[in-house]
This record gives structure tokens, sequence and C-alpha cells, in this order.
């Protein structure tokens, strides 16, 4: 028997830009967008062109997925207007991406109170920007904005505006629970009333999580008929956040009720990778995870000591709704070596070290990875600096370089034009691989780490080829624990500009300043790593 097809329509770097305190970056939005396609979704909303610089530049220079379609989220033109004549419309319209979604007006009380026109302008509108989406070659999708609120209000005219988006051309139109307030029982029989004008197959849902009943909507969406379902990672939003991905689609691809039924492009290899999907973008949020999240969090497959840890080392399957390992997590009461090389392994052969599985190398490196865990260091969104460790303890590492010492020193004085500004310089020796001599390093910079970043990368000796082209683009950092003695976690990002590659390492420390030349260090090492750079071999007198 043949599975019917979901969608999965992510709406991150859209929707979850409107919480609270997130302001997503260009390249942080290209980099969550990479791990959605990875993951398997169908569509990546990346924003709204035209309405602000971050998202008309991701636009402009879209990045490239393999399977999820980049989706341009915007408006529909507005009445009185004709579509060429609509900058807010063209802006979107001038997207590079393969499909468009426009939000309209399914409440007449809107219609009339925000718009301020007639319904029928409102359908024309509608129809109008839909066929010229179609016409330019791409996928047209209309998000019903306050669909459930309006179909209350006046049921025919909610239905009117989904039977127009579809009969215009929309691939899918898409039915929106705005402010979270609709309840899982309403959901049926109102649905069930748009099939009779819209089928199921090109009908998508979009719950809010107001009334904490985002994901159950969602799911009872799909049991009355839609085939496309919209949410976020982590279920970030505005307000109280919108429907969970990170909890909708293992139970879609897990629970058996949704199992047995449907597909959806996320197979059970890629749902592996869930967890850490949702700790990268905890990670660059610069934010803790949450450790009692459904199926992702630290603390979703734990158990405390007494009769049920005792009954979960004999029958995990009796005690854990679905196994850890499934959704890329782990079982805290265990913490097998076995289960652990499990991880350490499918980690490594991602970043392409050959280990066979049976090398107790595997168990070092599991056991190097809990210990630094435990002292606050996570490589779940500092690969570069996972790599390094793993490599060298496999001793494919070479020591390039040492620093001896370092020194900052941080001053407020007046400058020459006599206005009050505060100077950063570092001072840093380093003792290159084969040199007869230490090398001295000055920089200057508009802070501490700044300068001695720069520094550490104005003179490498024979390295410094290497690194010429690399910059540091973004720096984090997270305290861990609270008190004087706090302990500090930093996350810096490298690029090389000519290639475009980027990569992120870590450094803890209880100083701050510690914990970012860790992370400094650890980016550079990889850079050379990655160039094999050649290092001499005094003992033998030779070039490796």
């Amino acid at each position: 028997m043949s599975k019917e097809r979901l969608y999965l329509f992510d709406t991150t770097l859209r929707d979850g830009a409107q919480t609270t305190g997130i302001d997503f970056s260009v390249e942080e939005k290209r980099r969550i967008a990479a791990v959605l396609d990875d993951l398997g979704v169908d569509y990546v909303e990346g924003g709204f062109p035209g309405a602000n610089a971050t998202d008309t530049r991701l636009f402009e220079n879209p990045p490239a997925l393999e399977t999820a379609r980049l989706t341009a989220f915007g408006m529909v033109k507005r009445a009185g207007r004709s579509v060429s004549n609509d900058s807010g419309f063209q802006a979107v319209m001038a997207a590079k991406c393969p499909a468009i979604c426009l939000v309209a007006k399914a409440w007449d009380y809107h219609v009339r109170v925000a718009l301020g026109i007639s319904n029928d302008e409102n359908l024309a509108a509608i129809a109008q920007s839909v066929e010229a989406i179609v016409a330019s070659g791409r996928e047209a999708m209309i998000d019903c904005e306050h669909f459930f609120d309006g179909y209350k209000g006046n049921a025919a005219y909610a239905l009117a505006v989904a039977r127009t988006a579809y009969e215009a051309g929309a691939r899918w139109v898409v039915l929106c629970d705005t402010n979270g307030g609709t309840l899982p029982h309403e959901f049926e029989h109102i649905i069930a009333d748009v099939t009779k004008v819209v089928p199921g197959s090109h009908l998508g849902i979009h719950t809010h999580n107001d009334t904490e009943n985002a994901v159950a909507n969602s799911l009872m969406a799909v049991r009355a008929g839609v085939r496309q379902i919209q949410g976020t990672l982590n279920g970030i939003g505005e307000r109280c956040g919108n429907a969970n991905l990170t909890s909708i689609i293992p139970t879609l691809l897990l629970k058996s009720e949704f199992a047995d039924r449907f597909e959806t492009g996320v197979t059970p290899a890629r749902l592996r990778q869930l967890t850490h999907a949702s700790r990268i973008l905890d990670e660059i949020l610069n934010r803790n995870p949450d450790r009692h999240a459904p199926y992702v969090g630290e603390s979703a497959f734990a158990t405390k000591a007494g009769i049920h840890a005792s009954a979960i080392l004999k029958d995990p399957q009796t005690y854990e709704h679905v196994a850890p390992e499934s959704v890329g997590n782990r079982r805290r009461l265990l913490v097998s070596k076995q289960g652990g090389k499990s991880s350490i392994l499918a980690a490594m052969e991602k970043l392409g070290i050959p280990v066979d599985r049976d090398e107790a190398v595997l168990v070092r490196v599991l056991d190097e990875v809990k210990s630094r865990e435990a002292a606050g260091y996570s490589y779940e969104a500092a690969e570069a600096s996972f790599e390094l460790l793993a490599r060298r303890m496999l001793g494919e590492v070479p020591r390039y370089f040492s620093v001896d010492s370092f020194r900052v020193m941080v001053e407020r004085r007046h400058n020459a034009k006599g206005d009050l500004v505060t100077v950063a310089e570092a001072i840093v020796k380093v003792s290159i691989d084969g040199a007869d001599e230490p090398i001295w390093s000055v920089g200057e910079g508009n802070g501490p780490v700044n300068a001695l970043d720069r520094a550490l990368r104005k003179d490498l000796g024979r390295f410094q080829k290497h690194i010429e082209n690399v910059e540091l683009v973004d720096y984090k950092v997270r305290i861990l624990t609270g008190g004087t003695e706090a302990v500090t976690r930093v996350l810096v990002e490298s690029l090389d500009t000519v290639t475009g590659e980027r990569w992120f390492t870590v450094g803890v420390s209880p100083n701050i300043i510690d914990a970012s030349f860790e992370a400094l260090l650890d980016a550079i090492n990889y850079k050379l790593m990655k160039d094999a750079a050649r290092v001499v071999e005094q003992a033998v007198g030779r070039a490796v």
C-alpha cells in the first residue's frame, strides 16, 4: 500500500525572526537554511524581500539548497493598483526563488477595518496576485490570515477567499490560526467544510501556540485532510511561538497513526539529525536548549535511579515512547559507550574521517567529548573544533605552532583630538614548528578579542600564506555558571574570503579572554589542517 505524501514548510527564518530578541543575519539565515535542507523539509521560507535589507540580500544571492524549495514571503497586491504598479509586490516578485507565499485577509472584518476595501476587491487582489506568480513560472501559495476566526465570523466569505486562491492557480491554500486561539476539536468540522471548495491535496495548515495547542492543531488538521504543515524549528515565533516542527516531524514519522499512512521528505536516516538541528539553532541564537523539549531535549529520555531505571536497563521500549536514537538523542540513564560510539562514528563519517567501528579510538574520543561537555564545551555548532579534536586523537594533526604567551591591555584615554577612546592592544609570542626563534606580534583592535585575533594572525612565519584570507566574522559568548568564577563558552565563526568557506570553533574557560583565544587557535589550526600545511619535523629533518 503506497503512502500519501505530506509536505513540510519551515518558516523559522520568517516567522521565527519575529520572536522577541531574535534578529538573524544573512549568514545565519543561510546556515539555518542548509540545516533544514539537510533535514529534508520541502520548503524553507527565507523572509520578506523588500521589507528589510537582510531579507532582500538573502534573495538577491540565495543559498543553494539540494531538496528544499526556497520561498519568499510577501503580501497580495494592493487593491486599486496593478501588479506591475505595486512596488512592494514587485520586490517580492524580484526574489530569486522557485516559490512565493503571499498573505491575504480571510476575515471580512479585517478586510473592512484593516484594508478599508470591499470584499470583492480583496478577492480580486488575491486572484490577480496568484495569477502573476503562476505566470512567472513559480509555485504560488496563499496564507489565509485569521482563517478560523474569519470562518466563525463569516464562513461563506472565508471559504470564498480559499476558493479564489485555488481557482487562480495556488498550489497551496494555507489555513492560518493566526492568533492561536482555535482548539483542536474545532478543526475537524471547519476543515471538512473547506475541502468542499479546495481539495485536501492543496490545503496547508499554519498554527500559533497561544493556547499550547499548535502541535495538536497541526496534527488534527492532517487527520482532517490538509497535506502541508507549516511550522518552525523549536517552535520559535512571535508571542508564544509557532507550531513546533521539532515535535511534529518525529510524530509523523514514528507514530503509527501517521507513519502507516503518510511519508515526508524526512527519511528515518535524516530524522536522526533532528536533535543536532535543534541544538544548532539554539547555538546560533546564543541560548540554552530547552532541556525538557519533547524528542530533542536533554531530559527527553532521562530517568532517575529507582524502579524505572532498573526496568529500563532490561527493557527500554516499555518506558520510552520512541527510541532516542531515532531522533538523534540519547538515553541519559545508560550513557552506554556503544550507543555513544554510534553517534561519534556518525559525526566522524560526516566529516570524512575514516574509522573502523571496532577501533578503541572511538571510545577514547567519546570519553574525551563527555569530559569536555561536562566542563562546558559544546560541539553541536562547532564542528571544526570537533574535527580537530578527533583527528588529533587519531594522530592526524601535527603541531604547526605553539603560543608561548600572550598579553592583552585595554586602555581608556583621550586621543590627539581630545576624544575619549578605548584602545585594546595584544602581544603574542609564537613558536613556529621548525623555526629557530619565536615570533613576537602586536595587534590593536576595537576590543581585546579583536586585538588578539589581529596579533595572532599578523605573522605565523611560513604558515602565514594559509591564513591571509581568514577573517573572524562572528563571536558569541555564553555564561554557563553564575558567580565570580563563572565558566564562559565562546563560539567563533571564521571565514575564508576567497573560497567562502565558514567554520565554527569553541573555547571554554573561567576567563573570557582565555576562552576566546582557545577558539581563535582552533580556527587557525583548522585552516592549516584543511590546507594540509607542511610541517618541518626536526627530529629527522624532513618535511611531512
